[in-house]
Protein backbone atom coordinates (compact mmCIF):
# COMPACT_ATOMS: atom_id res chain seq x y z
CA UNK A 1 0.00 0.00 0.00
CA UNK A 2 1.41 3.36 -1.02
CA UNK A 3 1.03 6.34 1.27
CA UNK A 4 0.98 9.91 0.14
CA UNK A 5 3.44 12.40 1.61
CA UNK A 6 0.54 14.06 3.44
CA UNK A 7 -0.46 10.75 5.04
CA UNK A 8 3.10 10.05 6.15
CA UNK A 9 3.35 13.49 7.72
CA UNK A 10 0.05 12.97 9.54
CA UNK A 11 1.17 9.61 10.94
CA UNK A 12 4.46 11.07 12.12
CA UNK A 13 2.67 13.91 13.89
CA UNK A 14 0.25 11.47 15.53
CA UNK A 15 3.08 9.26 16.74
CA UNK A 16 4.91 12.19 18.29
CA UNK A 17 1.82 13.02 20.35
CA UNK A 18 2.23 9.68 22.15
CA UNK A 19 5.98 9.82 22.78
CA UNK A 20 6.71 8.21 26.13
CA UNK A 21 9.21 9.12 28.79
CA UNK A 22 12.38 7.01 29.21
CA UNK A 23 10.57 4.89 31.82
CA UNK A 24 7.88 3.99 29.27
CA UNK A 25 5.21 6.15 30.93
CA UNK A 26 3.28 8.74 28.94
CA UNK A 27 4.80 12.12 29.71
CA UNK A 28 2.87 14.48 31.95
CA UNK A 29 5.16 17.40 31.19
CA UNK A 30 3.10 20.55 30.66
CA UNK A 31 3.53 22.48 27.42
CA UNK A 32 4.12 26.01 28.64
CA UNK A 33 4.40 28.99 26.36
CA UNK A 34 7.43 31.23 26.86
CA UNK A 35 6.80 34.21 29.09
CA UNK A 36 4.11 32.55 31.23
CA UNK A 37 3.12 34.59 34.26
CA UNK A 38 5.21 33.81 37.34
CA UNK A 39 3.53 32.53 40.50
CA UNK A 40 4.44 35.69 42.41
CA UNK A 41 2.68 37.77 39.76
CA UNK A 42 -0.36 35.50 39.95
CA UNK A 43 -0.61 36.17 43.69
CA UNK A 44 -1.16 39.85 42.93
CA UNK A 45 -3.85 38.93 40.40
CA UNK A 46 -5.53 36.46 42.76
CA UNK A 47 -6.00 39.07 45.46
CA UNK A 48 -6.70 42.09 43.25
CA UNK A 49 -10.42 42.03 44.05
CA UNK A 50 -10.06 40.97 47.69
CA UNK A 51 -10.71 43.41 50.53
CA UNK A 52 -7.84 45.21 52.15
CA UNK A 53 -6.73 44.21 55.62
CA UNK A 54 -8.87 45.71 58.38
CA UNK A 55 -6.41 46.59 61.20
CA UNK A 56 -9.02 46.35 63.94
CA UNK A 57 -10.33 42.98 62.77
CA UNK A 58 -6.77 41.79 62.12
CA UNK A 59 -5.94 42.47 65.77
CA UNK A 60 -9.11 40.63 66.84
CA UNK A 61 -8.22 37.52 64.84
CA UNK A 62 -4.62 37.47 66.03
CA UNK A 63 -5.63 37.94 69.69
CA UNK A 64 -7.66 34.72 69.40
CA UNK A 65 -5.28 32.87 67.09
CA UNK A 66 -1.70 34.03 67.76
CA UNK A 67 0.46 33.20 64.78
CA UNK A 68 -2.33 33.60 62.21
CA UNK A 69 -1.71 35.62 59.04
CA UNK A 70 -4.16 36.73 56.38
CA UNK A 71 -4.40 34.69 53.20
CA UNK A 72 -2.78 37.38 51.06
CA UNK A 73 0.35 37.40 53.23
CA UNK A 74 0.30 33.60 53.40
CA UNK A 75 0.17 33.15 49.63
CA UNK A 76 2.84 35.81 49.08
CA UNK A 77 5.28 34.17 51.49
CA UNK A 78 4.58 30.59 50.40
CA UNK A 79 5.02 31.41 46.72
CA UNK A 80 8.25 33.35 47.30
CA UNK A 81 9.76 30.46 49.24
CA UNK A 82 8.69 27.86 46.69
CA UNK A 83 9.86 29.89 43.69
CA UNK A 84 13.36 29.69 45.15
CA UNK A 85 13.08 25.89 44.99
CA UNK A 86 11.79 25.78 41.42
CA UNK A 87 8.01 25.62 41.92
CA UNK A 88 6.07 27.52 39.27
CA UNK A 89 2.58 27.30 37.72
CA UNK A 90 3.86 25.15 34.83
CA UNK A 91 5.41 22.37 36.90
CA UNK A 92 3.40 22.28 40.14
CA UNK A 93 0.31 20.28 41.09
CA UNK A 94 -1.73 21.60 44.01
CA UNK A 95 -3.27 18.99 46.32
CA UNK A 96 -5.53 19.92 49.24
CA UNK A 97 -7.09 18.16 52.18
CA UNK A 98 -9.65 20.69 53.36
CA UNK A 99 -13.24 20.48 54.58
CA UNK A 100 -16.17 20.01 52.19
CA UNK A 101 -17.65 23.33 53.42
CA UNK A 102 -17.78 25.97 50.67
CA UNK A 103 -15.89 28.37 52.93
CA UNK A 104 -12.89 26.05 52.72
CA UNK A 105 -12.84 26.72 48.98
CA UNK A 106 -11.68 30.30 49.57
CA UNK A 107 -8.10 29.30 50.41
CA UNK A 108 -8.20 26.50 47.87
CA UNK A 109 -9.40 28.76 45.06
CA UNK A 110 -6.76 31.36 45.87
CA UNK A 111 -3.99 28.79 45.41
CA UNK A 112 -5.70 27.27 42.36
CA UNK A 113 -5.60 30.70 40.72
CA UNK A 114 -1.83 30.66 41.28
CA UNK A 115 -0.82 27.07 40.48
CA UNK A 116 -3.73 25.72 38.43
CA UNK A 117 -5.73 22.55 38.99
CA UNK A 118 -6.26 21.00 42.42
CA UNK A 119 -6.33 17.33 43.42
CA UNK A 120 -8.79 16.99 46.30
CA UNK A 121 -7.66 14.63 49.06
CA UNK A 122 -9.97 15.85 51.82
CA UNK A 123 -13.44 15.45 53.27
CA UNK A 124 -15.42 16.57 56.30
CA UNK A 125 -13.43 18.66 58.80
CA UNK A 126 -10.43 18.47 56.44
CA UNK A 127 -9.43 14.86 57.15
CA UNK A 128 -7.53 13.25 54.23
CA UNK A 129 -10.18 10.64 53.50
CA UNK A 130 -8.73 9.94 50.03
CA UNK A 131 -5.99 8.14 51.96
CA UNK A 132 -3.04 6.29 50.48
CA UNK A 133 -4.94 5.44 47.30
CA UNK A 134 -5.78 9.08 46.65
CA UNK A 135 -2.20 10.13 47.36
CA UNK A 136 -0.88 7.55 44.92
CA UNK A 137 -3.23 8.76 42.19
CA UNK A 138 -2.33 12.38 42.88
CA UNK A 139 1.40 11.67 42.74
CA UNK A 140 1.04 10.15 39.29
CA UNK A 141 -0.49 13.40 38.06
CA UNK A 142 2.44 15.62 39.09
CA UNK A 143 4.22 16.94 35.96
CA UNK A 144 7.44 15.15 35.02
CA UNK A 145 10.36 16.69 36.91
CA UNK A 146 7.72 18.71 38.74
CA UNK A 147 6.56 19.48 42.23
CA UNK A 148 3.55 19.08 44.50
CA UNK A 149 2.24 21.60 47.02
CA UNK A 150 -0.06 19.94 49.55
CA UNK A 151 -2.19 22.11 51.84
CA UNK A 152 -4.18 20.54 54.67
CA UNK A 153 -6.02 21.39 57.85
CA UNK A 154 -9.38 21.96 59.55
CA UNK A 155 -11.20 25.26 59.58
CA UNK A 156 -12.99 27.46 62.09
CA UNK A 157 -15.10 30.58 61.79
CA UNK A 158 -14.89 33.87 63.62
CA UNK A 159 -17.50 36.63 63.40
CA UNK A 160 -16.82 40.36 63.21
CA UNK A 161 -17.64 40.51 66.92
CA UNK A 162 -15.08 37.81 67.70
CA UNK A 163 -17.38 34.84 68.32
CA UNK A 164 -15.44 31.67 67.51
CA UNK A 165 -17.19 28.75 65.84
CA UNK A 166 -19.63 31.03 64.01
CA UNK A 167 -19.29 33.02 60.79
CA UNK A 168 -21.26 35.32 58.52
CA UNK A 169 -21.99 33.68 55.16
CA UNK A 170 -22.79 35.39 51.89
CA UNK A 171 -26.53 35.61 51.21
CA UNK A 172 -27.52 34.04 54.55
CA UNK A 173 -28.92 36.16 57.36
CA UNK A 174 -28.18 33.49 59.97
CA UNK A 175 -24.73 33.61 61.56
CA UNK A 176 -23.90 29.96 61.02
CA UNK A 177 -21.73 27.30 62.63
CA UNK A 178 -18.22 26.84 61.22
CA UNK A 179 -17.09 24.09 61.08
CA UNK A 180 -20.43 22.26 61.37
CA UNK A 181 -18.86 18.81 61.14
CA UNK A 182 -16.28 19.65 63.81
CA UNK A 183 -18.88 21.12 66.16
CA UNK A 184 -21.14 18.08 65.74
CA UNK A 185 -18.19 15.81 66.57
CA UNK A 186 -17.31 18.01 69.56
CA UNK A 187 -20.87 17.81 70.88
CA UNK A 188 -20.84 14.04 70.47
CA UNK A 189 -17.54 13.85 72.36
CA UNK A 190 -18.76 16.21 75.09
CA UNK A 191 -21.77 13.98 75.71
CA UNK A 192 -19.46 11.00 76.20
CA UNK A 193 -16.96 12.75 78.47
CA UNK A 194 -19.80 14.28 80.51
CA UNK A 195 -21.39 10.86 80.90
CA UNK A 196 -24.66 11.91 79.27
CA UNK A 197 -24.23 9.85 76.09
CA UNK A 198 -22.91 6.49 74.98
CA UNK A 199 -20.47 5.71 72.18
CA UNK A 200 -22.44 5.12 69.00
CA UNK A 201 -21.93 1.47 67.93
CA UNK A 202 -23.05 2.37 64.38
CA UNK A 203 -20.39 5.04 64.01
CA UNK A 204 -19.14 3.67 60.66
CA UNK A 205 -22.43 3.36 58.79
CA UNK A 206 -21.85 4.10 55.12
CA UNK A 207 -24.57 6.73 54.79
CA UNK A 208 -22.52 9.07 57.00
CA UNK A 209 -19.17 7.36 57.33
CA UNK A 210 -17.04 10.52 57.10
CA UNK A 211 -18.80 12.17 60.03
CA UNK A 212 -18.62 8.90 61.93
CA UNK A 213 -14.88 8.81 61.31
CA UNK A 214 -14.45 12.43 62.46
CA UNK A 215 -16.25 11.58 65.73
CA UNK A 216 -14.09 8.51 66.25
CA UNK A 217 -10.84 10.30 65.42
CA UNK A 218 -11.54 13.07 67.92
CA UNK A 219 -12.25 10.69 70.81
CA UNK A 220 -8.69 10.86 72.27
CA UNK A 221 -9.07 14.63 72.78
CA UNK A 222 -12.02 14.54 75.18
CA UNK A 223 -10.13 15.68 78.29
CA UNK A 224 -8.13 18.27 76.36
CA UNK A 225 -11.29 19.93 75.06
CA UNK A 226 -13.08 19.65 78.40
CA UNK A 227 -10.22 21.52 80.10
CA UNK A 228 -9.88 24.20 77.43
CA UNK A 229 -10.67 27.79 78.39
CA UNK A 230 -12.39 28.25 75.02
CA UNK A 231 -13.60 24.96 73.58
CA UNK A 232 -14.34 26.32 70.11
CA UNK A 233 -10.89 27.87 69.85
CA UNK A 234 -9.17 24.65 70.96
CA UNK A 235 -11.30 22.40 68.73
CA UNK A 236 -9.54 23.07 65.38
CA UNK A 237 -6.13 22.50 67.00
CA UNK A 238 -7.27 19.14 68.38
CA UNK A 239 -8.56 18.23 64.94
CA UNK A 240 -5.29 19.35 63.36
CA UNK A 241 -3.27 17.14 65.69
CA UNK A 242 -5.44 14.16 64.75
CA UNK A 243 -5.17 14.95 61.03
CA UNK A 244 -1.43 15.50 61.24
CA UNK A 245 -0.95 11.87 62.29
CA UNK A 246 -2.85 10.73 59.20
CA UNK A 247 -1.17 13.15 56.80
CA UNK A 248 2.31 12.23 58.04
CA UNK A 249 1.56 8.53 57.62
CA UNK A 250 0.18 9.05 54.10
CA UNK A 251 3.17 11.19 53.07
CA UNK A 252 5.71 8.76 54.53
CA UNK A 253 3.98 5.81 52.86
CA UNK A 254 3.87 7.50 49.47
CA UNK A 255 6.99 9.66 49.49
CA UNK A 256 8.77 7.31 47.10
CA UNK A 257 6.45 8.67 44.40
CA UNK A 258 7.70 12.25 44.85
CA UNK A 259 9.15 13.57 41.61
CA UNK A 260 11.28 16.71 41.93
CA UNK A 261 10.03 17.88 45.32
CA UNK A 262 7.11 18.14 47.73
CA UNK A 263 6.01 20.95 50.03
CA UNK A 264 3.49 20.25 52.79
CA UNK A 265 1.68 23.23 54.32
CA UNK A 266 -0.53 22.44 57.30
CA UNK A 267 -2.50 24.65 59.64
CA UNK A 268 -5.83 26.10 60.65
CA UNK A 269 -8.07 27.90 58.17
CA UNK A 270 -9.86 30.82 59.82
CA UNK A 271 -12.96 31.83 57.88
CA UNK A 272 -14.38 35.32 58.21
CA UNK A 273 -17.21 37.48 56.89
CA UNK A 274 -17.42 37.99 53.09
CA UNK A 275 -16.03 41.53 53.34
CA UNK A 276 -12.92 40.46 55.27
CA UNK A 277 -9.79 38.57 54.31
CA UNK A 278 -9.65 34.97 55.52
CA UNK A 279 -6.74 33.92 57.74
CA UNK A 280 -4.53 30.87 58.21
CA UNK A 281 -2.49 29.75 61.20
CA UNK A 282 0.45 27.81 59.70
CA UNK A 283 1.63 24.95 61.89
CA UNK A 284 3.76 23.03 59.40
CA UNK A 285 5.63 23.90 56.21
CA UNK A 286 8.01 21.12 55.23
CA UNK A 287 10.01 20.52 52.07
CA UNK A 288 10.91 17.01 50.84
CA UNK A 289 13.44 16.39 48.08
CA UNK A 290 13.15 13.98 45.15
CA UNK A 291 14.35 11.10 47.33
CA UNK A 292 11.61 11.69 49.89
CA UNK A 293 13.95 13.16 52.49
CA UNK A 294 12.65 15.93 54.73
CA UNK A 295 15.31 18.54 54.05
CA UNK A 296 13.89 21.79 55.35
CA UNK A 297 11.40 23.16 57.85
CA UNK A 298 10.23 26.41 56.25
CA UNK A 299 7.65 27.28 58.92
CA UNK A 300 9.78 30.01 60.57
CA UNK A 301 9.76 31.95 57.30
CA UNK A 302 5.96 32.24 57.36
CA UNK A 303 5.86 33.96 60.74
Amino acid sequence: MKLSLASIALLAASASAFTTSPAGRVSTRLAVAPGETKASEKVVQAFADKPEEDPEFDALVKSNFPGAINNRDLATRVVELLEEKGFDPSNTLLATSLCADELARVLEDEFVSIYGNNFNLGGLSGFPFAGNTGWGAMSAHVPDNGYCLTIHGPHVGITKEGQIGKVERSGIALVDNCCGSAIAASNYLKGITDGSANINPRIQQFTDFQQGAVQELILPFGKRLARADERMRELPYALYDSQEVMVTDIVNTGKASIKQGLAVLGGIQINTAPDQLDYFHPLRFDYYDADGNLVENMLPYLR
